[in-house]
């Protein structure tokens, strides 16, 4: 080969490297950065220590989980068939109406940080409507994440056994 030759490849060579796309690794998004954004519930099912399913929210719960790039989330959840208070006036609601009100829904926010390496979301709890929950670290181990679909568990629930939630991206074709 001549020198011309080599110089050629070489330029070659170097401008494809140039403008080719990085690696997949340095490509892809950190995952906090791929939680940021609004989701919405798809299902929610908790796994009690007897083996025995619960759907606290019922078949076709609603609720979203927001993550802002700062570190800070908002999370509801909540039966699609709460009831009607009856009177009109939220104060007043009636006992039946109160409890299934109370134990078809929930809310909280806080801030939150990301072990990338363990797939791990841990929740500092501000405020919520289960004070149980503050001052407890929650954590939320990703089992998969894709552009429009997060799936995680919830591995220290206040009661009972671990909690697999599925959340579409708010705006997905795939959102009711």
């Amino acid at each position: 080969m001549n020198r011309r030759s080599v110089l050629s490849l070489s330029a070659i060579i170097a401008l494809g490297v140039a403008i080719s796309p990085g690696t997949a690794v340095s490509q892809q998004k950190s995952l906090k950065d791929q939680l940021v954004g609004t989701w919405t519930v798809v299902s929610w099912e908790q796994t009690n220590t007897d083996g025995t399913k619960l759907q606290r929210f019922g078949a076709d719960p609603k609720g979203v989980n927001v993550f802002d790039a700062n570190g800070r989330f908002v999370i509801t959840f909540m039966r699609s068939d709460l009831p009607k208070v009856s009177s009109g006036n939220l104060s007043n609601p009636t006992p039946d109406e109160a409890k299934a009100i109370a134990g078809g829904s929930i809310a909280y926010y806080g801030t939150y940080t990301v072990d990338e390496a363990a797939k791990v979301v841990t929740l500092r709890i501000e405020a919520t409507t289960l004070a149980n929950q503050i001052g407890r670290d929650q954590k939320r181990t990703i089992v998969s994440l894709t552009a429009d679909e997060l799936k995680y568990t919830n591995t220290t629930p206040v009661s009972a056994g671990p909690v697999n939630i599925t959340l579409k991206r708010a705006g997905s074709a795939a959102v009711n």
